[in-house]
């Protein structure tokens, strides 16, 4: 039987609730970024190829980011509390055997199976959070929280796993999963309820299949083509992911009940905020990555001392996502985006200074700054799906939103992450793909040391320059396609579940 919604206001079972909810977000969140600092350390162990650092990287969120809307989908239909709970338990699985794995391919390969089950975890708790506060204004500000701890998870990754790693081996940034995995596991069914939208319909798996086939082709295409040069099989796989894209996006055009609701982004707000979800996450996962490896292998801290560094940022950008949802509420949703994209863009232009013997004032305020716009984007984000969708597409909405999060995260090191790659390719000594595993070749020279510092060091900049224009021109962008609150300036539709009521209603002819 469908769940219906109360008008109550929320009681100590919903925020309880809600902080169980936490638990999971905060995890899927936090393996996205928890290796940056531990990749030296990893290629150190396991000597894993340049490709392959790439992939235990890039695995993780392209498994997320392909698999969320269908899972999505699954939980309005199946049940979003019983997904919940087979993820959590197959993310603690994936959890423990990534910390003990003895190859980089099987690092990757539980790293592919913790994004599977990542991508069971968001969409069906952000649903389920929505059920619990079915108050307006209570869900945005629950909305609020879980946007914080989205972003709280993605911003001490990093400083957990330099704390981690100044203590224990590699692994141990994946074993402080398991905690957490328990506690839920134990907690969720007492505090939580089974919700079901009543859909009868399949979840479209060739839609699936084209869309994760179509990511992973055009971005392994992308990398090697950066690591590498060209190469006779890219001919094939660039063609074939853009093709199989283009299929996926026709077939969502002629389904009944497609994985990606278009009709939704033909409301520029909404369209712009999932933009707006997709490449602040790109900027902030590539900057991090390299950041993390600048200040290790190029200036020489350790894990924690670099982990250190980054705290400003970490508590600016969790801080910005709490208090968003009372800002937007009280300037709108045109002034949150452009407050996101300039704040991004002047952060991201501070990292010029950051050079290869100093610059951890710099590397420290644009994080800080950068994380100002990074919190109002998950906010905004999170708050513009869900209350743009029917309630019985909670789950499939709220997908879309994380999805644009995810896959920013994952495009952000494979294509931005690419763009390094080719430069320090082009500019370094040429003795390896990457800096790490040029630092540790024996014998090397000093000169080839500081040719292979200042490359990299050229490859962040270009990286960070790169993301600065592109958030300048979608802020740019903003300004003048996005109406100011009351304005009279013509729009499409003012909202997108406006928009899905008015095409759902019968027809007066």
């Amino acid at each position: 039987m469908n769940e219906t919604r109360a008008s109550r206001s929320p009681g100590l079972r919903a925020w309880l609730g809600l902080l169980v909810i936490l638990g999971p977000v905060l995890l899927v969140a936090m393996d996205g970024s928890v290796l940056f600092l531990a990749m030296p350390r990893i290629s150190a162990e396991l000597s894993p190829t340049a490709d392959q650092s790439l992939w235990i990287l890039d695995v993780y969120g392209f498994a997320v980011g392909a698999l969320l809307i269908a899972f999505g989908n699954l939980g309005d239909r199946y049940g979003r509390l019983r997904l919940l709970m087979i993820g959590t338990a197959a993310f603690g699985a994936g959890s423990l055997g990534a910390a003990f794995a003895p190859t980089p391919e099987l690092l990757i390969a539980f790293r592919a199976l913790m994004g599977v089950a990542g991508a069971t975890l968001l969409p069906s708790a952000l649903a389920v959070l929505s059920e619990l506060f079915t108050d307006r204004r209570q869900r945005a500000r629950a909305i609020g929280i879980f946007a914080a701890a989205f972003a709280a998870g993605f911003a001490i990754g990093p400083i957990t796993g330099g704390q981690l790693l100044s203590h224990f081996w590699w692994g141990s940034v994946f074993l402080i999963n398991l905690p957490v995995v328990l506690l839920f596991l134990a907690l969720a069914p007492v505090l939580l309820r089974e919700v079901r939208s009543g859909g009868t319909g399949r979840v479209d798996a060739p839609s699936v299949l084209l869309s994760a086939a179509g990511i992973v082709l055009s971005v392994y295409t992308i990398k090697h083509l950066a690591g590498e040069g060209p190469a006779p099989a890219l001919a094939l796989t660039g063609p074939a992911g853009i093709v199989l894209l283009a299929a996926f996006a026709r077939r969502q055009l002629r389904l009944p009940r497609p994985l990606v609701d278009f009709r939704l982004f033909r409301d520029r707000v909404f369209s712009i905020a999932v933009v707006t979800g997709l490449l602040p996450l790109a900027a902030w996962s590539a900057v991090a990555y390299l950041g993390g490896i600048h200040l290790q292998s190029v200036l020489g801290l350790s894990a924690f001392d670099a982990a250190l560094v980054a705290v400003p940022g970490a508590i600016v950008l969790t801080a910005t996502s709490i208090v968003t949802p009372a800002l937007v509420a009280r300037t709108g949703t045109r002034a949150a985006l452009l407050a996101s994209h300039f704040t991004i863009a002047g952060g991201l232009l501070l990292l010029l200074p950051l050079g290869v013997s100093g610059g951890l004032g710099w590397y420290a305020a644009s994080t800080a700054v950068a994380g100002v716009g990074y919190g109002i984007s998950f906010a905004v984000v999170a708050d513009t799906a869900v209350a743009a969708a029917p309630p019985e597409r909670a789950g499939a909405a709220g997908a879309i939103a994380e999805t644009s999060n995810e896959l920013g995260n994952a495009l952000g090191i494979a294509l931005l992450g690419s763009l390094a790659t080719l430069l320090f390719r082009l500019q370094g000594p040429d003795l390896a793909a990457t800096l790490p595993e040029t630092l540790h070749l024996p014998g090397i020279s000093a000169a080839a040391v500081a040719d292979a510092k200042s490359a990299f060091t050229t490859g962040l900049h270009a990286v960070a320059v790169t993301a600065a224009v592109l958030h300048a021109a979608l802020g740019a962008f903003t300004l003048r396609r996005v109406p100011r609150p009351g304005s009279s300036a013509p729009r499409p539709v003012d909202d997108a579940s406006a928009l899905l009521a008015a095409e759902e209603a019968p027809s007066s002819r």
